[in-house]
């Protein structure tokens, strides 16, 4: 842990494994501190940085409520690994790996708004709508369309070798538009019972749901089945991309796979008393806990086994963490910099922004890995919550 604050305005401290915070992420982890549903204090991981209402890379307790923002849009994004008993020296030839990705995007949607053509079959859309005993607009066409896809943003599909000289497979993906839909609709609900209640909150944005009543129990539901969605998500594009590297590597051993989120709550037992722990973009790291903390596209990524620290309620790093805005990036970064960083790996270069308004004729620098924070000073920082075991670095990416 790096530092501990307890401000007069706070109920709660600030412990932090973030040394440096940036000023828009200690103000939201100040409004944290003095929300009146959270209870024992924040928790702020070393990848920590501004998010929406709540830091990514924040972890809070509640013990009768839940906010949705604190679990954030993606519900249920994460991490799968599959480890190979392949020698990565027979991936040496950069034409080979790159033929290895151009298949892989004819067989996995890959992009922002890109889904199958037609709604994939998966027994969870009706049990979620058996369970629910109605017609819900979070099990609908576009959600069965985008299962098995990976999205954009900086999500990733890529191929690794360990320092032990074998390729890993890795993606990072979550619940599509699902999550953010049952977000934004809880939200709203939160924001106009907190406002009938006359609750005062330090950030509209931190709206709360009790959750003994009715739209705390549907939250909960809605979040679980985004849980599993997105796990079942990356559970089918990590199938095609075993069974593609095995059309490319005959006779391929496949051996250990880790299939995590790092945006969701759950009901867990800290400090004797059971709580609602809200972790974005944090990874659950409970002793012995096997966990995946990836780097930007153009460094190292680390599989690691968690120390159960109480004072992080038992949460890591979910990733480096972005220390340049999206804008930031691509207006200061240069193309021969992010080429030089992305150097002997196989990758799609940069394309035009689609969005930042008046920076439309930039091209997009955002995934660079000058945008993140150095993942060894990240994992250095959270040698109290983790123990790395394997260290990976890109071989292949595949970005959204």
């Amino acid at each position: 842990m790096k530092w501990i604050k307890q401000e007069e305005s706070f109920r709660i401290p600030v412990k932090s494994w973030c040394e440096e915070l940036e000023p828009g992420a200690m103000a939201q982890a100040a409004n944290l501190a003095a929300h009146p549903a959270l209870v024992r204090h924040v928790a702020l991981m070393p990848d920590c940085h501004q998010g929406y209402g709540m830091p990514i890379g924040g972890v809070v307790a509640a013990k009768d409520a839940i906010i949705p923002s604190a679990v954030g849009v993606d519900i249920g994004c994460g991490m799968v690994a599959v480890e190979t008993g392949v020698p990565a020296e027979r991936l040496a030839s950069m034409e080979f790996r790159r033929a290895i990705q151009e298949k892989l995007k004819t067989r996995i949607p890959v992009g922002e708004g890109v889904s199958h053509p037609v709604a994939q079959e998966w027994e969870g859309f009706e049990s979620y709508l058996d369970h629910n005993g109605q017609v819900s607009d979070f099990a609908n066409t576009l959600d069965r369309k985008n299962l098995g896809t990976l999205g954009g943003g900086n999500h990733f599909i890529e191929i690794q070798k360990s320092d032990a000289g074998f390729v890993w497979l890795m993606i990072h993906s979550g619940s599509r538009n699902l999550g953010k839909r049952i977000e934004e609709f809880y939200h709203r609900r939160a924001r106009k019972l907190n406002e009938r209640y006359r609750v005062k909150l330090p950030d509209p944005d931190l709206a709360f749901l009790p959750i003994e009543e009715a739209e705390g129990h549907g939250y909960f539901r809605d979040m679980l089945f985004a849980l599993r969605y997105a796990a079942e998500n990356r559970r089918r594009m990590m199938a095609v991309m075993k069974e593609t590297f095995a059309e490319f590597v005959p006779e391929c051993p496949f051996l250990r796979e880790v299939n995590i989120h790092h945006n969701y709550a759950a009901f867990e037992e800290h400090f004797g008393e059971t709580l609602c722990i809200h972790r974005k973009g944090a990874t659950s790291a409970k002793l012995d806990e096997i966990g995946i903390i990836p780097g930007s596209m153009g460094s190292a990524s680390y599989i690691v086994r968690g120390l159960g620290n109480p004072d992080s309620f038992h949460s890591c790093s979910h990733g480096a963490g972005r220390r340049m805005s999206r804008i930031a990036a691509s207006t200061r970064l240069t193309v021969e910099e992010c080429d030089q960083a992305m150097e002997g790996i196989v990758c799609e270069r940069w394309h035009a922004v689609r969005k930042f308004g008046k920076h439309r004729n930039l091209l997009d620098l955002s995934e660079a890995p000058q945008a993140y924070k150095p993942i060894d000073e990240v994992i250095d920082a959270e040698r109290d919550l983790i123990e790395p075991l394997v260290r990976l670095t890109p071989l292949a990416v595949l970005k959204g």
